[in-house]
């Protein structure tokens, strides 16, 4: 993602009002583990447990405590609790939402901590549709992409910590559309992990937190008469962070698998609430939403394009997150599986246990592997290889091919501990994103760890 530029949850099997009374206390992605009977192991004991002891460590350097100064550049921490930032070392000095969110289900973000991220995150929502000096739109109910920690301000785009200066059109007119979604996630887990629901009620600056939640849910822009996300090339907003370097346009995949999965999440909510006309009106639309991705986006192979315009690129992270969700079902599940497994086995999804966005197969051209992108080829967004989605690819992987899966983990683990952080300065691993030429971005990054271990656990149950 660009941070200066910048789970896998739900899995939909059962009919949405089972969902409604699955214990909090366990875990839905264990609940989709049940219903799927894949058991089986993908990674061995010992190197769960290194990934769980590391993930644990990143996370706590990923921390910022109160009163804490992680930058000569930023002051400290004011906010009045801890916050977890992207990653560790001197990287990142804010708060991003989707980093979080992603890495919630990982289970080692205590409730108290998650509450004051979630309550900080709800009361910099906007609250007037604003425009910046920068010509772009700040809408009613939209998220911030990051919150400052000595100021507590939002910075609604990629790009910069500047309050002032945010919102250009490099990084989209409008905010990125995934931070709506994580925020409702972050209000559905915290929900979850506490068994309270009366939070949901509080008023936050005039607005109660299920409005709120309901205010984020509609700011991603739809065609009329679907609830696909959609944008076009003069009001275009990021359709995910961690490719707000690539320009997308028309029906946006992965935003619309967050839309679904804060359909499921939102249903529930509004369920414990008593409020079962909404519940109702969220689950028809997560059912709509299931019925319209794979509609939309499958090509012949079995995978999920990123858009329906620019950048339409065949999507792997969509795809395996497609997967990992549920909304790929039947005979598609399988042709999709194994195409999958087929492109690990042929070199053309992974490196050391990293994916690419975009298989080399697939590249755009000889000079980008998107069509339109911020970055150069082979780097960064743009074809480096990155470890947050290889556990929602080792899961799909794992329904038509164990040991291949098993193999993609073990080259996931085997890099990490070859380039374990804590051995010293001069390593980096979790790093965001590397390439085979010898490039490594940002280390001791939290999703890189957090998302696949939240995954890997659920085969060790």
């Amino acid at each position: 993602m660009n941070k200066n530029k910048l789970v896998p949850v739900l899995v939909y099997r059962y009919k949405l009002q089972i969902l409604f009374l699955f214990s909090l206390s366990v875990t839905v992605n264990v609940i989709a583990q049940t219903e799927t009977g894949t058991k089986e192991q993908i990674l061995n004991v010992d190197d769960f447990k290194f990934l769980e002891g590391l993930t644990k460590n990143v996370l706590e350097d990923s921390r910022i405590y109160p009163g804490q100064s992680i930058s000569k550049d930023f002051g400290p921490n004011n906010t009045g609790g801890v916050l977890i930032r992207p990653g560790g070392r001197d990287c990142y000095p804010a708060f991003w939402i989707r980093d979080y969110a992603m890495s919630l289900e990982c289970g080692f973000v205590p409730p108290e901590e998650q509450k004051h991220m979630l309550m900080l995150t709800a009361s910099t929502q906007c609250n007037q549709t604003m425009i910046t000096k920068g010509g772009c739109m700040i809408p009613l109910g939209a998220v911030a992409d990051h919150i400052r920690i000595d100021d507590g301000l939002p910075v609604y785009f990629p790009g910069t910590y500047s309050y002032e200066d945010q919102g250009t059109s490099n990084w989209g007119t409008f905010p990125p559309y995934c931070d709506q979604f994580y925020f409702i996630h972050m209000a559905y887990f915290y929900a979850k992990q506490s068994s309270d629901y009366r939070f949901l009620l509080d008023e936050i600056k005039g607005f109660s937190l299920i409005d709120r939640l309901e205010m984020a849910y509609k700011v991603p822009p739809t065609r009329i008469g679907t609830p696909i996300v959609y944008t076009t090339e003069n009001l275009r907003g990021v359709d995910f962070g961690f490719r707000d370097a690539i320009v997308m346009t028309g029906d946006l995949c992965f935003p619309s698998l967050l839309k679904y999965q804060s359909s499921v999440e939102l249903a529930c909510l509004f369920e414990k609430i008593n409020n079962k006309p909404k519940s109702e009106e969220y689950r028809k639309l997560a059912e709509t939403l299931k019925e319209s991705i794979p509609n939309l986006f499958f090509d012949q192979r079995g995978m999920l394009s990123a858009s329906t315009g620019k950048s339409k690129q065949a999507d792997v992270w969509s795809t395996a997150f497609a997967v990992y969700l549920g909304i790929i079902e039947g005979d598609m599940l399988k042709i999709t599986c194994q195409f999958l497994a087929d492109a690990f086995q042929n070199g053309t999804l992974a490196y050391k246990g990293n994916i690419r966005h975009v298989l080399t197969s697939d590249d755009y051209s000889n000079t980008t592997v998107w069509e339109h992108a911020r970055a150069k080829k082979n780097t960064y967004q743009n074809g480096a290889y990155w470890g947050t989605p290889t556990g929602w690819v080792c899961y799909a992987i794992a329904k038509a091919d164990l040991n291949a899966a098993r193999r993609l983990g073990s080259e996931y683990m085997e890099d990490l501990k070859a380039n374990d952080y804590r051995k010293g300065e001069n390593y980096g691993a979790p790093y965001e994103c590397f390439h085979p030429s010898g490039n490594r971005q940002n280390p001791v990054y939290l999703t890189t760890v957090t998302c696949p271990y939240t995954v890997f656990k659920i085969f060790m149950q």
